[in-house]
């Protein structure tokens, strides 16, 4: 491990809110990449540098001038440092051109947009908002930089941060930076919504990296096409994932993220778990498919629904002795794309309950907020568990499910979840687009053997073990060590030539 890691996302690992009593309380934080990387505090001296999110975040960063602060007494390596943006540029940022433009570019669902004038719309929003949020955090790496002396890797993550590195590298061009994208990548054709100059800015930014890591190798694959497509006088090996540009090169890899299992499994212990266990089995019928998700329109929620009403249409012998359980965490709720998206759940949800549903029943139950231990606690209960997105970068509910279930329940899996590329076997497989196939998977889940169900499960399992959340960290130090080897005898060269 290095000496230090300075690790960068929008999110932080915690979350602060201003109880009733004016002190500040401390909680979890939201969105699947700040979860997936908490656990990666404890394994080196880290400094994590995030946007302030809350007012409690907002009055952190005030009350310690800017600087970093230890958040939680168990992680004595790991720093916080909290950016609280101006909430103009901030909302530019990130409710206009991060969610929803690039979020629905990057999923295939740029038609889901209701921006009539688009490319006027992101170019207002990259200019100010994208660039300058994208600044202040370059700028803040910098000065942990230069505090903490030689030795750090920097380690940016996903689509908030395009441009960061370029401002990084410009500054510190002995640098050593990595940038992780954990959302789909897709073919350049997808790309051109967007106005070329912010196309050739993205790619320039992320190629400022010494190593650009994606969840799949069809990701990229897709990003060494798109700067092969957008920028002039880039060279790109595609046999050995390399793309050179002004002079420097950028590796391209592929890195699977995963979960801590671990902790996810000393997680079930609790008595938090436990509590949550028992309420959500008292819902539960002989039958229980489960789903936990973002409200989100790359999760394909409602064609979820439509699949199982279709399910309960084709066998009427599963009514009362089924339910479908949806976990669904609010996002996003400022974008009208979403607020319209939250509506077409509940009337889908709504509409299935009346059609198949009574007083004593009603075979949708959806349960809404950012509770990870009652998601947990339903995942462990599933005979099924509905994973449908129409884009996924990963998809980390479809890791998570094998290793908290104690039924040896299904995991049906869309062919377009990130997950797909190593889960498929143990999985049953479903076009997202597809209703018809997802009813059948369904019922093909509810009607496997026993036996059939553990040799399923059991692979499951045995993949997520093998390749889990720090085997994904480990992989990504090993290239980032390989490249200061390599660099090593050059640096003695110079110095002996300085010398000389």
């Amino acid at each position: 491990m290095p000496r230090h890691l300075i690790l960068v996302s929008n999110r932080g690992p915690v979350q602060y809110r201003v109880g009733a009593d004016g002190e500040l309380e401390i909680g979890r934080g939201a969105g699947g990449v700040s979860t997936a990387l908490a656990g990666l505090a404890c394994d080196a001296d880290v400094t994590w540098i995030a946007s302030a999110m809350s007012e409690g975040d907002r009055r952190v960063a005030r009350e310690t001038y800017g600087q970093p602060f230890a958040p939680l007494k168990d992680r004595p390596h790991c720093r916080l440092r909290f950016l609280a943006h101006t909430r103009r540029a901030y909302n530019l940022y990130y409710n206009v051109f991060s969610n929803p433009i690039l979020w629905l570019v990057q999923h295939g669902l740029a038609d889901r947009l209701e921006r009539p004038n688009l490319s006027f719309e992101a170019m207002q929003a990259w200019k100010k908002g994208y660039e300058p949020v994208n600044r202040a955090f370059a700028n803040a790496v910098i000065e942990q930089m230069d505090r903490l002396g030689d030795g750090s890797y920097v380690m940016l993550q996903d689509y908030h941060l395009y441009l960061a590195p370029l401002y990084i590298r410009a500054a510190r061009p002995q640098a050593l930076l990595q940038h992780f994208v954990h959302i789909p990548w897709p073919s350049p054709e997808e790309w051109h919504q967007l106005p070329w100059e912010l196309i050739e800015s993205i790619c320039r930014g992320l190629l400022a990296n010494d190593i650009v890591g994606f969840q799949t190798k069809a990701a990229a694959h897709n990003f060494r096409l798109t700067c092969q497509t957008f920028l002039r006088g880039v060279a790109v090996d595609h046999d050995q994932s390399v793309i050179r540009h002004n002079g420097s090169e950028t590796r391209v890899r592929v890195y699977p993220i995963s979960v801590n299992v671990d902790n996810l499994r000393s997680q079930m212990d609790s008595a938090k778990v436990s509590t949550y266990k028992r309420r959500l089995s008292a819902l539960m019928r002989e039958y229980a498919i489960v789903r936990v998700d973002r409200l989100e329109l790359s999760k394909n929620i409602v064609a979820g629904f439509r699949a199982f009403d279709l399910l309960l249409r084709r066998h009427p012998e599963l009514l009362e002795r089924v339910r479908f359980l949806a976990l669904l965490v609010p996002s996003r709720t400022a974008i009208p794309e979403y607020q319209r998206l939250s509506e077409e759940v509940d009337e889908a949800a709504a509409e299935i309950n009346a059609r198949h549903g009574h007083t004593g029943w009603q075979p949708i139950v959806t349960i809404y907020g950012n509770n990870y231990a009652r998601a947990l606690a339903a995942m462990s209960l599933y005979d099924a568990l509905l994973v449908n997105p129409l884009a996924d970068g990963m998809n980390l509910v479809s890791k998570e499910g094998p290793i908290v279930n104690e039924r040896d329940g299904v995991l049906v899996l869309s062919t377009q979840a990130g997950a797909y590329e190593e889960l498929s076997p143990g999985a049953i497989s479903v076009r997202p687009d597809d209703v018809d196939g997802t009813a059948e998977a369904l019922w093909q889940a509810l009607a496997l053997s026993r036996e059939e169900r553990k040799v399923m499960a059991r692979y499951l399992r045995w993949t997520v073990e093998r390749h889990d959340l720090e085997f994904w960290m480990r992989s990504q130090m090993e290239d980032l060590q390989s490249l200061v080897a390599a660099a090593a005898p050059a640096i003695t060269r110079l110095a002996e030539s300085k010398i000389a």
